[in-house]
C-alpha cells in the first residue's frame, strides 16, 4: 500500500470535515424548497464562482487534461473548447442575467416561464427533465469511472483484498473504489443541499489551490534542471491543418494514441468544434449545476459576476495542476508505472502516478484530499440538480402539489440515494473517462443546441417546436454513435444539428404560437435581443416608452474580448510553469488589456439590481 499513516489522518480529517458540513446545515435546508435547492438564494456571488469553479475542477476532467497536454502540448489548451469551455464567457456577458431575470427554480420550470401551462408547454417541461436527467447520468458516472482509477493508484487492490470478504475483477477496481468514496459525497450533499455544497465546495477549492500551487512550483524546480524531450511544435500554441507531432522516436505508443483519438485533420476537427462550441454557448447553460449556481443567485448583477469569477478562479488554478503534473509526468516517463492490468500505456494514469512518484507521505494524503475534493464538489453539484429536477418538476409538479417541507425533505432523500444507484450502475458499463466525455460533449450536448438556442431569439418558437427539436436530438445522439461507431461523436453532430433544427422548425410553424401574454412577459422580463418584433409591437400598444435590448453588438464584443482574456488566463500558467517568460509577458499583457477593455464594456454596464 502506497499511502501512510500520515496520509491517512489527512483523509479522515478532510471527510470528517465535509461530512460535517452536511450535518450543520441540514436544519437550515429542510426549511423550504429554496433553501435545500438554491440556498435560499441568500449566498454571495463570490462564494457561488468559487462553489461553481470547484465542482468545474472534475477529477475526470483534470485527469484527461493531464493525458491530453502530455500528448498534444500547448494545442491540448484548444481541445477544452470540446465543452466548450467558453460558454462561460457568453454567460457572464449577457446569458447569466438573462436566465436569472426569471426567478424561477430549474431549467425545467423555466420551459413553462417561456411557453405557459398549455400541453405544448408541458411537453417542453418534460423534455427537458429527460436531458437534464440523462446529462447529470452522464456526468457522475464519469466522475464516478475518473475517482476510482485514481484510488486504484494509492491503493491497489492487492494491499487490501484480504480484508474484503469477495472478489473484484480486476477491471471492476476503479469501480469498487468509486462506490466507496462516492458515498461521502452524496452523504453531505444529500443532507445539507445547496448550502452545504458551497460551503464544502469553497474549502474543497482552497485545498485544491493549494495543491496546484505545489505541484507547479515543484515541476518548475525539476524542469530548471532538466529539459523536456518532447517532438517540434509541442510547446506551440499555433496549429495548421494537421498537427504534425512525431512522438516514433520518443514515446510510440503516444502516435498511436494520437491515431486512436481521431482528432486530425486537426484543422477540420478545430473548426467543427469552434462551431459546435458557438452554438452551444448560444443556447446557454445545460440543465446542471452551473445553471443551478446562476439560478441560486441574489439577483442578474450578481449572477454575472459569478459567471465572470468562475473563469478567474478556475482557470489559472486547474492549469498550475496540469502543466506541473505534464512536466513531471515528461521529464520521468520511465519511472512512472502507467500501464494496464493488460500491459498497454494508460494516459489518463499519469496524473495519479506522478503524485505517487513526488509526493512524500503526508503530502501525499494531501494532494489525494485534493483530487477527491475535486471529485466530491462535481459529484455533488450533479446530483443536487439531478434531485431538483425530480422534486421540484416531478413530484411536486405531478404527484404531490401540496407536500410539505418534511415531505420535501424525505423525498430529497429517497431521490438522492436512487439517482446516485443508477449513477453507479451506468458507470460500471462505461469504458473509460474519454469515452464518457466524447458521448456528453459531442452527441448529447449536440442534441441540446437548436431548439435552446432559438428559444431565446425567435418569438414564434413553442413548446411543441421545443419538444421535437429536442426529441430528435436526444434520439438521434443516442441512436448515431452505433451507425458511427469508429467516429467522434462531433463528427455526426451537423447531422444531430440538423434533425434538431427541423424539428424545431417545423414543430413550431405547424402548431400554434405560444400564448401572446405569455410571450409579452418573458420578453418584458429577460429583455433578450434577437427576432421579438411582433411581441414588441403588442407591448408598446400598452407601454408606448418600452425600449428593446439594443445591446447585441455590444454583448458580442464582449464575448469576442472575454474569449482572448480567458485563453489568456488559460496559457499564462502554462507558460509560467515551462519556464518560458518572452510567451508569458505578451500573454499577461494581453490579458490586462482584455481586463481594461472589458471592466468598461461589460463591468461598468451591469444592470444595477
Amino acid at each position: 500500500m502506497i499511502l501512510k499513516l500520515p496520509d491517512f489522518i489527512v483523509i479522515i480529517i478532510y471527510l470528517l470535515i465535509v461530512s460535517s458540513i452536511g450535518i450543520i446545515l441540514r436544519n437550515r435546508a429542510k426549511k423550504s424548497k429554496n433553501d435545500y435547492m438554491l440556498g435560499g438564494k441568500t449566498l454571495p456571488w463570490w462564494m457561488l464562482g468559487i462553489s461553481n469553479a470547484s465542482g468545474m475542477f472534475d477529477i475526470s476532467g483534470t485527469i484527461w487534461m493531464v493525458s491530453i497536454m502530455f500528448i498534444y502540448g500547448l494545442k491540448s489548451i484548444w481541445l477544452v473548447w470540446l465543452w466548450p469551455v467558453f460558454n462561460q464567457v457568453f454567460l457572464f456577458s449577457y446569458l447569466s442575467i438573462w436566465l436569472r431575470r426569471s426567478n424561477v427554480s430549474t431549467g425545467a420550470e423555466w420551459m413553462l416561464f417561456r411557453f405557459g401551462n398549455g400541453p405544448d408547454a408541458q411537453r417542453s417541461h418534460k423534455i427537458i427533465v429527460a436531458f437534464a436527467l440523462l446529462s447529470c447520468f452522464g456526468f457522475m458516472a464519469y466522475g464516478f469511472i475518473g475517482l476510482g482509477k485514481f484510488i486504484e493508484i494509492f491503493i491497489p487492490f492487492s494491499s487490501i483484498k484480504s480484508y474484503i470478504p469477495f472478489s473484484v475483477l480486476p477491471e471492476f477496481v476503479p469501480h469498487f473504489y468509486g462506490i466507496i468514496f462516492t458515498l461521502f459525497a452524496v452523504f453531505y450533499s444529500i443532507m445539507g443541499g445547496m448550502s452545504s455544497i458551497v460551503w464544502a465546495d469553497v474549502i474543497q477549492y482552497t485545498l485544491m489551490a493549494v495543491g496546484s500551487l505545489s505541484i507547479a512550483f515543484i515541476a518548475m524546480s525539476e524542469l530548471s534542471s532538466n529539459t523536456l524531450t518532447v517532438p517540434n511544435g509541442w510547446s506551440s500554441l499555433f496549429f495548421g491543418w494537421n498537427l504534425e507531432l512525431d512522438w516514433s522516436q520518443i514515446i510510440p505508443d503516444v502516435n498511436k494514441k494520437i491515431a486512436d483519438d481521431k482528432y486530425s485533420p486537426f484543422g477540420m476537427f478545430f473548426s467543427l468544434m469552434t462551431a459546435k462550441g458557438i452554438l452551444a454557448s448560444l443556447a446557454g447553460p445545460a440543465p446542471n449545476y452551473d445553471m443551478q449556481k446562476i439560478l441560486s443567485s441574489k439577483s442578474p448583477r450578481e449572477s454575472a459576476l459569478m459567471s465572470a469569477f468562475v473563469n478567474v478562479v478556475l482557470l489559472p488554478t486547474r492549469y498550475f495542476m496540469i502543466i506541473g503534473f505534464t512536466v513531471l509526468g515528461l521529464l520521468f516517463f520511465t519511472e512512472l508505472n502507467i500501464q494496464t492490468a493488460n500491459g498497454a500505456l494508460d494516459f489518463e494514469r499519469i496524473l495519479p502516478a506522478s503524485i505517487v512518484k513526488f509526493a512524500p507521505a503526508g503530502l501525499l494524503g494531501l494532494f489525494l484530499v485534493e483530487l477527491m475534493a475535486a471529485f466530491m464538489g462535481t459529484f455533488a453539484g450533479t446530483l443536487n440538480a439531478a434531485q431538483a429536477y425530480i422534486v421540484n418538476d416531478i413530484y411536486l409538479k405531478d404527484i404531490n402539489p401540496d407536500a410539505s417541507n418534511s415531505e420535501i425533505s424525505k423525498t430529497n432523500y429517497i431521490v438522492g440515494v436512487v439517482l446516485v444507484v443508477i449513477s453507479i450502475a451506468l458507470g460500471i458499463y462505461a469504458k473509460d473517462v474519454n469515452s464518457v466525455l466524447q458521448w456528453i460533449v459531442g452527441a448529447l450536448y449536440g442534441g441540446y443546441v437548436a431548439a435552446n438556442v432559438l428559444k431565446w431569439h425567435w418569438w414564434r418558437f413553442n413548446g411543441n417546436g421545443f419538444f421535437w427539436g429536442m426529441f430528435l436530438g436526444i434520439i438521434s445522439s443516442m441512436i448515431l454513435p452505433y451507425f458511427f461507431s469508429d467516429a467522434l461523436p462531433l463528427y455526426y453532430f451537423p447531422i444531430i444539428l440538423t434533425l434538431s433544427v427541423i424539428g424545431s422548425v417545423l414543430g413550431s410553424l405547424l402548431s400554434p404560437p405560444t400564448n401572446i401574454e405569455t410571450l409579452k412577459n418573458f420578453y418584458k422580463t429577460t429583455k433578450p435581443w434577437g427576432f421579438w418584433n411582433p411581441i414588441l409591437d403588442e407591448i408598446r400598444k400598452e407601454e408606448p416608452d418600452f425600449k428593446p435590448n439594443q445591446d447585441f453588438k455590444k454583448d458580442i464584443f464582449n464575448v469576442v474580448i472575454g474569449t482572448i482574456a480567458q485563453t489568456s488566463v488559460t496559457a499564462l500558467p502554462v507558460f509560467i510553469v515551462l519556464l518560458m517568460p518572452l510567451q508569458s509577458v505578451i500573454t499577461a499583457i494581453v490579458l490586462l488589456i482584455c481586463f481594461i477593455i472589458l471592466f468598461k464594456t461589460w463591468y461598468k454596464k451591469l444592470p444595477s439590481e
